[in-house]
C-alpha cells in the first residue's frame, strides 16, 4: 500500500510510533524513524529481515528547535527533499492538578507535544507542497476531549495539536496535502503502565469494546490515512478508542 512512499515517523522507538514504523516498512515504505537517541536494535525491529535498506534512523528532540531544524535538513538531504507521509507521534506525558502545575512543566509539555510538531511540519510540508502531494498524521489523544483530573498539560497540548491539524488541512489542501488526526483512547504503551490502575480501568469500562487498544490498532488507522485509500479524507479527527461514547 505504501510502496515507493517516503514516510517520516517521530517517536519511532517504542509504543505506537514503533508499531506505525514497522507497519509502514512492511507495506513497502522507505521509513525515516526519528527518535531522541538512535537505537540500532530498534531500527532492526522496524525493518525486520526484508526491509533493512528501507529504514533510516534520525536523531530528533522535539523540545529543541535546533534539533528539529537539523533533522529537517538531514531528511531533505537524504530524500532529495521529498516526503510523502509525516506522522507526528512523539510526545511526552505529564500529570498533576492544574493548581499544582508549574508553568515550566506546562511549557515543557507544550514544546514537545505542540510547538515541536508544528515546527517540524512547517519544514517537511514545504517538501510535500513542492511535489503537490502528501499525508500528515498527527497523533493526539482522547485526553483532548475527556477532562479527567490531572490531565491539564497533556490534554491541552493534544487539543492544540488536533486544532492545529484543521488549520493545516485548510491551508495545505489546495496543494494536495492532507492533514488528519488520530485520537487514541487507552493504549498499551509506556503511558498505560504509568496511569493509575483505577483511572485506567474506569476509562476502559466506558468503552464499548471493554478493552485497551494495542499499538497495532492505532497503526492500522495510520496506514489507512497514509495510503491512497484515504485520498479524499482531510481535516478529520478519527477517535480510535474502542467506542468511548
Amino acid at each position: 500500500m505504501l510502496k515507493n512512499k517516503i514516510a517520516v515517523v517521530t517517536g519511532a522507538n517504542r509504543g505506537i510510533g514503533l508499531a506505525i514504523a514497522r507497519t509502514f516498512a512492511a507495506q513497502g515504505a522507505q521509513v525515516i524513524a526519528c527518535m531522541r537517541t538512535l537505537d540500532q536494535l530498534v531500527l532492526k525491529q522496524i525493518a525486520l529481515s526484508d526491509a533493512e535498506d528501507r529504514v533510516k534512523g534520525i536523531a530528533l528532540d522535539l523540545a529543541d528547535e535546533a534539533s528539529i531544524k537539523a533533522a529537517t535538513k538531514e531528511i531533505g538531504a537524504f530524500t532529495g527533499n521529498k516526503v510523502d507521509v509525516l506522522v507526528n507521534n512523539a510526545g511526552t506525558v505529564s500529570g498533576g492538578l492544574f493548581q499544582m502545575t508549574p508553568m515550566a512543566e506546562l511549557r515543557r509539555v507544550l514544546d514537545t507535544n505542540l510547538i515541536g510538531p508544528i515546527l517540524l511540519t512547517q519544514g517537511l510540508s514545504r517538501m510535500m507542497i513542492r511535489h503537490r502531494a502528501g499525508s500528515i498524521i498527527n497523533i493526539a489523544s482522547t485526553a483532548a476531549e475527556i477532562a479527567d483530573p490531572g490531565t491539564l498539560a497533556y490534554g491541552v497540548s493534544k487539543a492544540g495539536l488536533a486544532r492545529a491539524s484543521r488549520s493545516m488541512a485548510t491551508e495545505l489542501g489546495a496543494a494536495g496535502v492532507r492533514v488528519n488526526t488520530i485520537a487514541p483512547g487507552v493504549t498499551k504503551t509506556d503511558m498505560f503502565d504509568q496511569m493509575a490502575p483505577d483511572a485506567r480501568e474506569r476509562l476502559i469500562s466506558t468503552a464499548a469494546l471493554k478493552r485497551a487498544a494495542e499499538p497495532q490498532d492505532i497503526a492500522n488507522v495510520a496506514l489507512f490515512l497514509a495510503s491512497d485509500l484515504s485520498s479524499f479524507v482531510t481535516g478529520q479527527t478519527l477517535r480510535v478508542d474502542g467506542g468511548m461514547i
